[in-house]
């Protein structure tokens, strides 16, 4: 199975050779729990998310990652930190960090696995310190339980 290796000021991180526009989105029930799914690939907890299709716009890309129909409600912040290298190991791509982090209600739908995630569930916010994830996703997920009254992270 193709794995995803995420490095943070590594010295063998493999030189990126592309930056790939991504979305990642926080989906929040009525309760104000968090909508995760723990990823195939490396087995770390995150909020839904992945590459912007051609042809699809920020909106569109979220709201089909998600799998949820969603309402689009506010910018947690832009993630484009070239020291944060991601290796897909089935095509042997590293690529630079480029996320958007958008916010998102749940509307209708149940969770569902999809072959991209072993588990998939509402996550109250106090048992998110608890979850196994990589660096960069615990830093966006901080953002957003921050709020953005100073305004959207960029960095």
């Amino acid at each position: 199975m193709a794995r995803r290796l995420d490095f943070c000021d590594a010295p063998e991180a493999p030189a990126p050779n592309s930056l790939v526009p991504s979305v990642n989105v926080v989906v929040v029930n009525d309760a104000g729990d968090i909508l995760m799914i723990c990823r195939t690939d490396n087995d770390n907890w995150a909020v839904p998310g992945g590459a912007i299709d051609l042809g699809e716009s920020l909106p569109q890309a979220a709201v089909r990652e998600t799998l949820e129909e969603t309402g689009i409600t506010g910018l947690v912040g832009t993630y484009t930190d070239p020291r944060h290298v991601i290796l897909y190991t089935g095509n042997g791509e590293p690529r630079q960090e480029f996320s958007t982090v958008l916010t998102g209600r749940a509307v209708v739908g149940e969770p569902t696995l999809s072959d991209e995630s072993r588990e998939v569930r509402w996550v109250p916010r106090d048992e998110i310190g608890s979850l196994t994830m990589d660096r960069s996703m615990r830093l966006r997920i901080r953002h957003y339980l921050a709020g953005t009254a100073d305004g959207p992270y960029i960095g």
